[in-house]
């Protein structure tokens, strides 16, 4: 099945919440990650997409719920394609809406969406419900009120959880391979130099950053990379500068794997997420 398809995107300025509705028939998008929590529903056909380790399909009406650094992809299983809306949340404003819905945020635990698929109606008709005052800009009042419906909603699917204490002889290797990742996102850095770095050996390295991410190291690095650039595309800048400031050789390269993880050339995403003249 050849891929084919549309992307219809806004961001809004108050909230910085992205919006998004998009078809897809085929391969819609490779595994990757974004630093949001993702809140959609499916709108026509079956989305199929791994997560979790495990695969989903989101049907008509569904709510799918991904949070983030949570690594997805996205197919179609039939020549219909499917049909979806989404909402990009960023983690301080979905805190910011929940203040004031629950008594006591506690501080040192991380927000979590209890299952990734929900036939929960009410919360279904509050995303859309959402997306609609969002992508469409409307008042300012009707747009509270619109997050207001989901943010309550959605505190049914919430719950806080200790970020997981790891023994020191667990997952060290993947944890401090992706803490190299972490300061050198910009360089030009190699499996071997890290692997030397590290002082273990490349293919074991490889291995067990697989087994904890999901992802082999270089994977992981471009989605970094390609999250920061969401974040330079958004705040304005060129995407040539973006391509050089995050590592890419160039502006095509940048396009190549925004394309592929997003299924947008980062001129679209720019476009359609800040307020630049064209």
């Amino acid at each position: 099945m050849k891929p084919s398809g549309w992307i219809e995107m806004a961001r809004d300025d108050a909230t910085s919440i992205e919006t998004l509705r998009a078809h897809f028939t085929g391969h819609a998008y490779d595994p990757h990650w974004h630093d949001s929590y993702l809140v959609g529903v499916t709108e026509q056909g079956v989305q199929q997409f791994h997560s979790r380790r495990q695969q989903h399909q989101s049907r008509p009406g569904t709510v799918f719920l991904l949070e983030p650094g949570e690594l997805h992809d996205g197919d179609a299983i039939d020549e219909r394609g499917f049909t979806y809306r989404m909402l990009y949340i960023d983690p301080l404003t979905l805190r910011q809406q929940l203040s004031s819905l629950f008594s006591e945020i506690p501080d040192r635990f991380k927000l979590n969406f209890a299952r990734t698929l929900s036939s929960d109606r009410q919360l279904a008709w509050a995303t859309l419900h959402a997306f609609q005052a969002l992508h469409d800009n409307e008042l300012k009042i009707i747009k509270e009120s619109a997050l207001q419906r989901l943010f309550s909603a959605l505190t049914r699917h919430l719950h806080w959880r200790r970020p997981l204490q790891l023994a020191a002889h667990e997952n060290t290797l993947a944890l401090r391979a992706r803490d190299f990742m972490l300061d050198h996102r910009y360089d030009n850095i190699g499996l071997s130099d890290m692997a030397a770095a590290l002082e273990v050996d490349r293919f074991r390295l490889s291995r067990e950053f697989h087994a904890h991410f999901g992802l082999p190291p270089h994977a992981w690095l471009i989605q970094l990379r390609l999250s920061e650039a969401r974040r330079l595309l958004s705040a304005g800048q060129p995407p040539a500068l973006v391509a050089a400031q995050l590592g890419f050789a160039d502006q095509s390269h940048l396009g190549r794997w925004f394309k592929r993880a997003y299924q947008l050339t980062p001129a679209f995403y720019q476009q359609h997420c800040t307020n630049l003249p064209d």
